[in-house]
């Protein structure tokens, strides 16, 4: 008689397990057992129940599991911006709305707007981000560890303070050198710590706001770190525009031209590409960080002019990322949908981007742009144990035939019941287990009136109907 194996945790009647493993495996009445913050194993839960025994065991009938997702672009600082930047161009959101906003930030603001992020995140099923970058990285880090989630850093650098798209505020002003220590401050402080849920990275926030000597010294530092490289690239024609009339050539012909695309960069946006530039990302296959809401809340054209499902087509890793709460919910399950539906309208064809596809965008091609993708990103053995699990017993989930469609096309992250991360369940009900979410949302409307209260208001806020 075979005795069972002993685990730490068994989640079992998942009632449909969408794993995306090697064989895009959907499961029925599904289990898994955790053992050390792993997946010890994956199966039916007849067969799960038979060979291990642990503690807990959660009864997740009604649900319907999938793998952590991971959004790999999100600004967590901008989170108290929520209508603060609407109906602006790429130029005047930034200049006039964002740096504004984030020059008028001090430390405890920007630890209250990323804790509110990372409630909104885990609520809706994300149990990782890539994070471009703030001026309080110890803030970030206090606020996403704090929630328990899974972070790739970075601190923000810009050197070319006055470019032909602006003038930054001289409160982000910064020189090349402060830059490059900032960065390598970074790597000497956290790597090894908060139990391998932060990783680092290094990060150049705008292409035309940074010089080439910034460029190379960042790109030297993530080699040796064996990190992600990453920046903002080709999100509108304004910023295609400026970096011809400013460097004379567009953005990835310059970041070819320095030598730097490779596997381990993250180029957010990547819509506005001239033809050279895709044979480039073909050949380098740089991670391509897709922003939808972004681009249609703005109008930027990312999905009008994008490749990305060509892109994807050629082998290049296309993934998903909400940008800021500036243009909406910071909801990848909604990502998953604009994405997915956008790219059929603008292509009058329904065959394009079929939500299989979507949902390994918001997972293992997120895990794979992070640099995590033997660690996250799918439910397989060996794999930490990062799983949510939506409550399919709601409208929006019913009937319920086909799981990845209803994930896709019709259910949002409000679904979101149960989350764990490495095994450790950080979301129960809908609510966060390690943060008191009444106590967040009082500091939340302390830290706005602090901000507008620095702000230019009339300037910001556009009501365009009376208030009284």
């Amino acid at each position: 008689m075979s005795t069972a194996s002993q685990a730490d945790l068994i989640v079992q009647h998942i009632d449909w397990l969408i794993t995306v493993d090697s064989g895009r495996r959907i499961i029925r009445d599904a289990a898994v057992a955790v053992k050390d913050g792993q997946f010890a194993a994956i199966g039916k839960t007849d067969a799960i129940a038979q060979a291990w025994r642990a503690e807990r065991v959660v009864d997740a009938r009604g649900t319907v599991g999938m793998p952590g997702m991971i959004d790999n672009h999100l600004h967590t600082s901008f989170q108290l911006a929520r209508g603060l930047a609407d109906e602006s161009n790429a130029q005047a959101f930034l200049f006039e709305h964002m740096y504004p906003y984030e020059a008028a930030m001090e430390e405890e603001d920007v630890e209250t707007s990323v804790t509110l992020a990372a409630i909104e995140m885990l609520r809706h099923g994300v149990t990782c981000y890539i994070e471009p970058g703030n001026y309080y990285p110890d803030a970030t880090v206090r606020a996403v560890m704090g929630a328990g989630m899974r972070m790739v850093l970075a601190v923000s650098c810009f050197d070319q303070n006055k470019a032909v798209t602006g003038l930054m505020p001289a409160r982000m002003i910064e020189d090349t050198a402060r830059c490059i220590t900032k960065t390598e401050e970074l790597f000497d402080k956290y790597p090894g710590k908060h139990a391998d849920r932060l990783t680092v990275s290094a990060s150049f926030r705008g292409m035309n706001n940074s010089t080439d000597e910034l460029i190379l010294a960042l790109k030297e530092i993530s080699q040796r770190e064996k990190a992600i490289l990453q920046t903002h690239a080709c999100y509108s024609y304004f910023t295609h525009d400026a970096s011809v009339v400013q460097h004379g050539m567009p953005e990835i012909e310059r970041l070819e031209s320095l030598g730097v695309l490779d596997e381990n960069m993250l180029l957010l946006h990547g819509g506005w590409l001239e033809p050279q530039e895709i044979e480039i990302l073909v050949r380098r296959k740089p991670t391509i960080v897709c922003c939808p809401s972004s681009s249609i809340h703005n109008g930027y054209g990312n999905l009008t002019v994008g490749k990305h499902p060509e892109l994807m087509a050629m082998g290049v890793n296309v993934s998903l990322g909400a940008d800021h709460a500036s243009s909406g919910s910071v909801d990848l399950v909604q990502e998953m949908r604009y994405c997915a539906c956008s790219y059929k309208e603008l292509r009058l064809n329904p065959r394009f981007m079929p939500p299989e596809q979507a949902i390994e965008m918001a997972t293992i091609n997120g895990a794979r742009g992070a640099g995590l993708a033997q660690r996250i990103g799918s439910v397989e053995q060996g794999k930490e144990a990062d799983l949510v699990l939506f409550d399919a017993t709601v409208p929006e989930w019913q009937p319920l035939y086909n799981p990845v469609s209803n994930l896709v096309y019709s259910a949002t992250g409000n679904t979101v019941k149960h989350v764990f991360v490495g095994g450790e369940q950080v979301v129960r009900d809908g609510r966060l287990v390690r943060v008191n979410e009444e106590d967040v949302m009082r500091e939340v409307a302390k830290a706005g009136s602090r901000i507008t209260g620095r702000l230019n208001m009339k300037k910001v806020l556009k009501l365009r109907w009376p208030v009284e």
